[in-house]
C-alpha cells in the first residue's frame, strides 16, 4: 500500500483524538478494533443487517483511503486519521462496541470498495442523511433501502454508482510509510524513483513549467533531477534536486490533490499506474540481476568482516545468500529475516560505502577498483566519476573497442559513449549506466583480466 501498489489491510491505524491542528493524543489501534469502534459510534445495532454491512464497508473504505493515500502524513502530520466527524469518522476511545456489529466487522473488515478499473480504496464519503446531507451515502437512507430488500452491494451502488465493486479478503500486513527512508538523488536506482517520476509527470499536466521525464524507470537521471528542481521551485521547497522527506510528501500531496484521490469524484489509479518494475523485497528463491548485485555488495562487506560469511555471487538467492544476509542484519541491529527489504537495503548501502572508504592500503592500494556504492550515469559528478574515467582509460589501453575519455569528474557524453561501448562488447544492457556489476567488469578490463 505504501508504495501505491495493490492495497492491503493495515494491522494498525493511528488515530488523532481531535482536529488535525489541535494538540491531542495519537492512539495506535488495531484496524479491526478501530472499525468496530467507528461503526458502533456512527450507526445503530438494530438496523437491518444489509444496512449495517453497507455502512461498515463505507467506513472501512474511507479509512483505507486515508491510509493508502497518506492523506494526513503527506501534510506533515504523524497520524492516519482523526476522531472527529468534522474531518473523518467518529471514534470514541475505550467505548464499548455492539456485539452484532463486532461480529459483522470480523467478517468483512478486510473487504473494501473500489471503482471499477481503479485500485485505490474508494473515498466513500457519507453523512447521516438527516441533520446533514452530502453527495455520498446517507446512513439513515441505507435503512430504507435495506427494508426494500437491497443487498449491501446494491445499497452502495445506489449512492456511489453502478461501477462500484467490492474487493474481498484483502491480505492484512504491516504498512510502512511510503518515504523510502533515505533521500533520493542523481544515481539512485529503486522502485521509489519510478513512483516519483510517474507522479511528477502527472503533476506536469497541471503545472507545465515542470519538464516531463521521458523514461519512467527506476533510474534517477538528469531529467528527473531537473523536474524535481522545478517542482521544488514552484512549491517553495529547497531547490537542490534531491527528494528528501519534505519533497517526497509534497509531491505526494500535490499528486493526490490533482488525481482527487481523497474525493468522491476521483480520477482514480489504474493497475498500470501502480505496476511495479522492481520487487519490494528480495528473498530466497529469487533469481535475477538484482540478486547478483546484492551478492556482490554482501561479498565486499563480508570480505572485511569476519562475522559475516562470504556468499556465492551467482545470481541465485540460495540458502548461503540468506545466511549471509541474516548475519549482516544481526550485525547491524536489524530483524534477521533473511529478506532484503527497504530498511536493510538502506543499511547495506551505507555500510558498503563506509567499508569501501576505509579499505586499508595494505589490502588494496587502489580502492577505485571497488564499486563506489552508487549508480553513475550522465550528469553525475565527483571523485567516483573520476575513478570511473581513469578505469576506462586504463582499460582502453589494451582494449581498442573502448574510446578514451577526458578525466574531469563529469559524467558527460564522452564517458557515456565509453560505458556503452563496454556494455555492447560485454553483453550488458546498453543504457550508459554503471552499476556494481558493470563497474566490476570495467575494473577487470583495466587490470587486463579477459
Amino acid at each position: 500500500m505504501a508504495l501505491l501498489n495493490t492495497p492491503v489491510i493495515p494491522e494498525y491505524i493511528t488515530v488523532h483524538l481531535g482536529l488535525p491542528d489541535q494538540p491531542a493524543e495519537n492512539v495506535r489501534v488495531r484496524f479491526v478494533d478501530y472499525i468496530k469502534n467507528v461503526a458502533s459510534s456512527e450507526i445503530y445495532p438494530n438496523w437491518p443487517e444489509s444496512a449495517i454491512r453497507a455502512n461498515i464497508l463505507a467506513q472501512i473504505s474511507y479509512a483505507l483511503n486515508r491510509v493508502y493515500t497518506e492523506y494526513y502524513r503527506s501534510k506533515g502530520y504523524d497520524f492516519d486519521i482523526t476522531s472527529t466527524t468534522q474531518f473523518d469518522q467518529k471514534f470514541i476511545q475505550n467505548r464499548d462496541v455492539f456485539e452484532n456489529i463486532s461480529q459483522i466487522v470480523d467478517d468483512i473488515f478486510n473487504n473494501y470498495v473500489i471503482k471499477r478499473g481503479t485500485v485505490q480504496p474508494y473515498f466513500t464519503q457519507y453523512c447521516n442523511g438527516t441533520t446533514s446531507t452530502c453527495d455520498g451515502l446517507s446512513q439513515w437512507g441505507t435503512v430504507d433501502l435495506a427494508k426494500r430488500g437491497m443487498t449491501p452491494k446494491e445499497i452502495l451502488r445506489e449512492y456511489y454508482g453502478d461501477d462500484i465493486e467490492i474487493v474481498m479478503n484483502a491480505p492484512v500486513a504491516n504498512v510502512p510509510q511510503s518515504y523510502p527512508g533515505v533521500p533520493l538523488r542523481l544515481g539512485n536506482v529503486r522502485e521509489s524513483v519510478r513512483i516519483i517520476k510517474r507522479q511528477l509527470n502527472r503533476i506536469a499536466d497541471n503545472y507545465p513549467a515542470i519538464p516531463r521525464i521521458p523514461d519512467i524507470n527506476g533510474y534517477f537521471d538528469k531529467a528527473t533531477e531537473d523536474a524535481v528542481r522545478k517542482f521544488q521551485s514552484i512549491f517553495n521547497l529547497t531547490v537542490d534536486g534531491v527528494v528528501g522527506k519534505a519533497t517526497w510528501y509534497k509531491i505526494k500531496s500535490i499528486y493526490n490533490g490533482i488525481k482527487r484521490l481523497n474525493e468522491l469524484y476521483s480520477e482514480g489509479l489504474t493497475p498500470e499506474e501502480v505496476e511495479r518494475f522492481y520487487p519490494s523485497e528480495l528473498k530466497e528463491g529469487d533469481t535475477d540481476g538484482l540478486v547478483l548485485e546484492l551478492q556482490y555488495i554482501l561479498a565486499v562487506i563480508a570480505f572485511f568482516d569476519d562475522q559475516i560469511p562470504i556468499p556465492p555471487v551467482n545470481g541465485v538467492f540460495d540458502e548461503r545468500t540468506k545466511e549471509t544476509l541474516m548475519a549482516f542484519q544481526r550485525q547491524y541491529g536489524l530483524e534477521p529475516t533473511g529478506v532484503l527489504n527497504q530498511p536493510t537495503l538502506n543499511q547495506l548501502l551505507a555500510v558498503y560505502r563506509d567499508t569501501r572508504a576505509n579499505v586499508p592500503q595494505s589490502v588494496l592500494p587502489d580502492n577505485s577498483l571497488i564499486y563506489p556504492g552508487r549508480y553513475l550515469l550522465q550528469g553525475a559528478r565527483g571523485d567516483d566519476v573520476t575513478d570511473l574515467q581513469n578505469l576506462l582509460n586504463r582499460a582502453a589501453e589494451t582494449h581498442s573497442f573502448i574510446p578514451k575519455v577526458t578525466v574531469d569528474g563529469v559524467f558527460g557524453p564522452g564517458t557515456e559513449a565509453a560505458v556503452r561501448a563496454v556494455q555492447q562488447h560485454e553483453n550488458f544492457d546498453v543504457n550508459g549506466i554503471v552499476g556494481p556489476l558493470l563497474w566490476n567488469r570495467i575494473a577487470d578490463l583495466a587490470k587486463g583480466i579477459a
